[in-house]
């Protein structure tokens, strides 16, 4: 059977990317040898990390945005003469506009491509933080964020996907887990610069990543498997050759990925009968339970109110704490990086959700003990440094797997033919959440900080189940393989 050769030329026309894949590789592939540069095209781990690179610009978006508010309050609140209710609305707005992003993000990654959806997301991000640099009352600020939100809410389902997309099966874990390494780097230098310069500043430094990551998204090649999936063969087989080399043999995973498409496109309408078929809810129940339950487990409560922690735990500099926090995060996502293509995802999950686990009871055990402890003694003294330890314990282990393998994991394991809006699905789940998580922790905080991290370990225990009986391992595995799993 031919792949989809009956496809007419206007309707071919209709489906190019929003933004084409260049002509730069085109001319190395025919003549790399007039240029001696071309070797480095031609090294394909240089191609594709160049690529992930670039797109990485917006997960470093993604954490500005979550950062910038941890440093910024006292400052913006004192300036606008905002009340504490009122900035908290500024910070959790952010989610708002995250989740209208996620609704829409699968479908305008499906239509217009992976790139053309990050050309959209960057616009709103830079308008939104113009917006918030010269606001003079809250009107400009709650705008600000809701774009900035709705920006970050298309980056975040975009990036992972585009990076599963475009990697080799052996680099797939790795480069995948740069998109949440960018998040992390992205917090800690709004912690960093926070710390440095005003506000208003400090919202101008926000629109660096995707000022660069617009000229950057002409110089890389759209995702090979989203043009097969729109009928575009001659640009995919080109964008994986560029991908892989031009002295690859592409010619195995090209059959591979049309085989894959030709299936997926058999039946192009999903009925809601059809997801009762183990191929298609088994991913989406996977999916979508990952990225619950890592917002569940605390991760962002914690970053976010981590100043309050450290406060109620006896430490002064607690900004300064915060940002060490964040370079720690840093680091622990940088090693996961390195081992989720050598140990594989669920062993590090496993790992990451047991160490949550008991870092969790050890901070809300050590928080209950200090309600009998009077704060004059040194064991009150003891049980705070103790707490301290904790809250680092955990984001270290959250950041060594359930950070940045959920992502990761979606990327890989939802269907093609239901990508876009299963992925929507999974990505306002996971904003629903974390703005649900946002909100409540400081309330919950005040009721019970004991109480609180008892919840938070009861959900990470849960986790522990749930990635032992029903996480499959993908390491090693092509796209395509991890799809005939589920039939």
């Amino acid at each position: 059977m031919s792949f989809r050769d009956d496809t007419e030329e206007g309707r071919n026309d209709l489906r190019r990317p929003f933004l084409h894949t260049g002509s730069w590789y085109r001319m190395g592939s025919r003549q790399s040898s007039m240029l001696e540069s071309s070797q480095v095209i031609r090294d394909s781990s240089i191609s594709v990390l160049a690529c992930v690179l670039i797109v990485a610009l917006g997960p470093i978006q993604f954490g500005f945005t979550c950062g910038y508010s941890s440093p910024t309050q006292a400052a913006i609140t004192k300036d606008l003469g905002l009340t504490v209710s009122e900035y908290s609305v500024f910070g959790s707005l952010s989610n708002v506009g995250a989740m209208v992003g996620a609704i829409a993000s699968g479908q305008i990654a499906e239509y217009i491509g992976r790139k053309g959806s990050l050309m959209i997301a960057a616009i709103p991000n830079i308008i939104g933080w113009l917006s918030i640099s010269f606001a003079k009352d809250t009107s400009f600020l709650y705008m600000g964020r809701l774009l900035e939100g709705f920006g970050v809410g298309i980056i975040s389902y975009t990036v992972p996907v585009y990076i599963a997309e475009i990697a080799p099966q052996n680099m797939r874990g790795a480069l995948g887990s740069v998109n949440q390494l960018s998040v992390t780097i992205g917090i800690m230098l709004a912690y960093l610069l926070g710390l440095f310069v005003p506000w208003r500043i400090l919202a101008v430094l926000g629109v660096l990543p995707c000022t660069l990551l617009i000229p950057g998204l002409f110089f890389i090649p759209e995702s090979p498997r989203w043009l097969a999936k729109m009928g575009l063969t001659d640009d995919f087989e080109t964008s994986l050759q560029v991908l892989r080399g031009f002295d690859t043999d592409i010619t195995v995973e090209v059959n591979e990925i049309k085989r894959s498409v030709a299936s997926s496109t058999k039946r192009s309408a999903i009925r809601f009968v059809d997801l009762k078929r183990r191929r298609y809810y088994f991913p989406l129940m996977v999916g979508i339970g990952l990225l619950v339950l890592q917002q569940l487990g605390g991760i962002n409560g914690v970053l976010f109110y981590s100043s309050t922690i450290f406060k109620s735990a006896g430490v002064s500099s607690s900004n300064v704490a915060t940002f060490g926090v964040g370079a720690v995060q840093v680091v622990a996502t940088a090693v996961a990086t390195w081992l989720v293509d050598k140990s594989g995802r669920r062993l590090l999950l496993m790992i990451s959700s047991i160490g949550m686990t008991i870092s969790l009871v050890i901070v809300a055990v050590a928080f209950y003990l200090k309600e009998f402890v009077s704060p004059e003694s040194d064991m009150y003294n003891i049980l705070s440094m103790v707490s301290v330890v904790g809250v680092v314990a955990m984001v270290i282990s959250c950041s060594l797997g359930m950070g940045p393998i959920p992502w990761l994991i979606m990327s890989e394991i939802l269907p093609v033919n239901i990508k876009g809006l299963a992925g929507s699905i999974a990505t306002l789940a996971n904003w629903f959440v974390s703005w649900l998580v946002t909100m409540t922790a400081n309330m919950l905080l005040a009721w019970s900080s004991g109480g609180t991290f008892t919840l938070y370990a009861l959900v990470c225990g849960f986790t522990v189940a749930f990635v032992s009986l029903w996480v499959p391992e993908t390491k090693g595995k092509t796209l395509e393989e991890i799809q005939a799993l589920f039939r």
